[in-house]
């Protein structure tokens, strides 16, 4: 398990949550995708080092 890239997952997440309500705020739909997009790469990110995880146990 990668601790930075699961803080950088996470700080991703948070940044397109932002994006996404500043998006909703000022009626940019482009702002709102960009968001989505950004939670949609934090959470590939998540299961990517899920995956990892689980395949060092399996290993050990």
């Amino acid at each position: 398990m990668s601790i930075e890239n699961r803080v950088e997952a996470v700080a991703k997440n948070i940044e397109g949550k932002v994006q996404e309500v500043i998006g909703e705020v000022t009626g940019n739909p482009n702002d709102k995708a960009e968001g989505k997009a950004k939670q949609a790469e934090a959470q590939v990110r998540h299961t990517a080092e899920n995956i990892k995880d689980e395949v060092k146990k399996s290993i050990d």
